[in-house]
């Protein structure tokens, strides 16, 4: 008999607000509620009726039929802002072109010379640390990816780690989050201190990418880096990427690179310190591999704990937490409910992630939930998405907080300093609050 998934409305609608001050308040809590009332629930956001989509057989259709749910809605419409049509935001009529265009770049093959440049970013960063040293978590995570990323994307370029992206992205993060979160669209438009920062940052952002791109082109040399494989890249009619398609996927990958690995990152070094015994099985991995090198790319299968450290940190703070998808054409038929054409579907890794029958003792950090679970089923394990449209870096990324967690843990503890307690911050991304840490180093 085939599974019959419940339909419900969202109970605790205000009048006009609808569900939006409860999804603004407490967002995780809020959404992580759902499932108790169906497995397709309406929520009406001030203006907006939205669908969450809350069993993973309702996420899987979602995500592998892409012409049927398009990237749209709450949280891309307002992501396309920054991104344009990026291959994260383009819509189903594009994407095909621009990923085979974008794959040669992420093709397996080019991972050692990414974790190459990583490696070194890694191993700069943490070079001015001294032991006893109180430092600003996520910021120095920060700092770490967005320079890693940079010198993937711009390897030419003679200070690509060092360029002034840092705080641009960081305000547009930020501002993206507000808009994702703020149910009444035209409050961003009112001219405010906050709302100046942020276009002054688009802008600023846009041109220092243009100036990278027509630098790339006057040269005409293969650099063997993301810039490059974007400028030659051709389909089959010869037709290559413009200048304004091109801006769009290194923002694309300027944030992916940058805001997703160090929040992982970020999350991971909390989770270690609040288990001890986890890290000291990390340090016997680390001091039996690396005997107090630098970790690299060869060295990652022989480094499984780190690996499983990483899956499980995401699996508890997903950083893309909640995504969204718009009915393209019609109506269409979600778990056997008529949706309307145009309608906006949520769904969200963090719930899927937090549900006590897809995940046992989902609470605690549990790196080894992954020996036995090393491929979950589909859509109920999503950090990156499914289907068609899963993460095209998604090798890259974990790649990066894998060597990062194994070349630092082997040097350095990082004990978060007591007092308030470490919270994600409300917005489209999963990001700790700012939190710092003393650093003790290890013995070699």
């Amino acid at each position: 008999m085939p599974t019959q998934y419940i339909l419900t409305t969202a109970p605790g609608a205000l009048p006009l607000l609808g569900h939006a001050p409860a999804f603004v308040r407490r967002p995780y809590e809020f959404v992580a509620g759902l499932p108790a009332h169906g497995d397709l629930v309406r929520l009406r956001l001030g203006p907006l009726d939205a669908y969450v989509a809350c069993h993973p057989d309702l996420v899987r259709q979602l995500l592998t039929e892409h012409r049927v749910y398009d990237k749209g809605g709450l949280i891309f419409d307002r992501a396309r802002e920054v991104f344009g049509d990026g291959l994260i935001t383009c819509p189903a009529s594009d994407h095909r072109r621009q990923r085979r265009l974008l794959q040669p770049a992420f093709h397996r093959e080019r991972l050692p010379g990414y974790a190459a440049i990583m490696a070194e970013e890694i191993a700069g960063a943490i070079a001015p640390w001294r032991n006893g040293q109180v430092i600003d978590v996520p910021a120095a995570m920060h700092r770490l990816t967005i320079a890693a990323t940079a010198r993937c994307l711009f390897a030419a370029h003679e200070q690509a780690g060092s360029l002034p992206v840092h705080d641009s992205m960081n305000i547009v993060i930020k501002g993206v989050a507000r808009r994702v979160m703020m149910p009444l669209p035209g409050l961003n438009r009112i001219p405010t201190p906050g709302n100046h920062r942020y276009q002054r940052a688009r802008a600023d952002l846009a041109e220092i990418t243009r100036r990278l791109i027509a630098a790339y082109r006057a040269a005409g040399t293969d650099h063997h880096d993301l810039l490059s494989i974007l400028l030659a890249a051709r389909d089959d009619d010869g037709r290559g990427l413009s200048d304004e398609e091109i801006h769009d996927q290194m923002v694309t990958f300027l944030l992916a690179g940058m805001e997703t690995t160090a929040a992982t990152l970020s999350w991971a070094w909390t989770l270690l310190a609040a288990h001890p015994s986890v890290r000291e099985r990390l340090h016997t991995e680390l001091d039996t591999v690396l005997d107090g090198r630098p970790a690299r790319h060869e060295d990652l299968p022989a480094l499984p704990l780190t690996t499983r450290i990483v899956t499980e940190t995401l699996r508890l703070y997903p950083p893309a937490w909640i995504l969204s998808r718009v009915v393209a054409d019609g109506d269409a038929e979600l778990g056997g409910h008529r949706v309307p054409a145009g309608a906006t579907i949520l769904y969200s890794p963090y719930l899927l992630h937090r549900r006590a029958d897809l995940f046992p003792a989902l609470d605690r950090f549990d790196p080894d939930r992954w020996l036995t679970n090393s491929r979950p089923t589909p859509g109920t394990y999503t950090p990156f998405g499914a289907g068609a449209r899963r993460c095209i870096g998604d090798a890259v990324g974990t790649t990066e907080a894998t060597l990062a967690i194994a070349t630092i843990a082997t040097h350095w503890s990082l004990t978060p300093i007591p007092g308030r307690p470490i919270r994600p911050t409300r917005g489209s991304s999963m990001t700790p609050r700012p939190f710092t840490a003393t650093l003790t180093r290890r013995p070699r």
